[in-house]
């Protein structure tokens, strides 16, 4: 891992150079949105001095590639498993789960348990965490009410 650029985009140094990876399954806040810096903070604690298995797709439209993301974790026993990040990531209440080509994405029951336990970006209930979409088509004056309303938001 080079650099976390917000919760769901990162560089990573391949063997063929360094790459533009966007998580597939995860809507992770802009950094400039409430818990957007929080939510790329989480996952480069996550991913640092660990070894990541990148499955790697098709470019999007911003020239990012498009990929799934695993991380080497040891457990008990000298054991080692491999974790989605993009399922960590809503587990954790940082992103939504976001597959637009499905009905249902594959991580909406974490993304409901994580609103349930107000994980996250859901500390203060569902109805305050705004979407990336939205939030990038919000103006000035907009994205400044965004931030009202909810204490347990930490002012970035």
């Amino acid at each position: 891992m080079r650099r976390v650029l917000d919760g769901d985009t990162y560089e990573v140094l391949l063997p063929a150079g360094l790459v533009r990876v966007r998580l597939r399954a995860v809507d992770a806040p802009e950094l400039g949105q409430p818990f957007g810096r929080a939510a790329a903070d989480s996952v480069a604690g996550l991913l640092r001095g660990r070894l990541l298995e990148v499955d790697r797709g098709p470019a999007d439209r911003y020239g990012r590639t498009l990929a799934g993301l695993r991380v080497s974790v040891l457990m008990a026993g000298g054991r080692r498993r491999w974790l989605r990040v993009d399922s960590l990531l809503v587990a954790r209440g940082w992103g939504w789960a976001y597959e637009p080509d499905r009905t249902t994405p594959r991580w909406a029951v974490l993304q409901q348990t994580a609103q349930h336990k107000y994980r996250g970006l859901w500390r203060c209930g569902t109805a305050t965490a705004v979407r990336p979409g939205v939030w990038r088509a919000y103006n000035k004056q907009e994205k400044a009410r965004a931030w009202v309303g909810c204490s347990g938001w930490p002012r970035e």
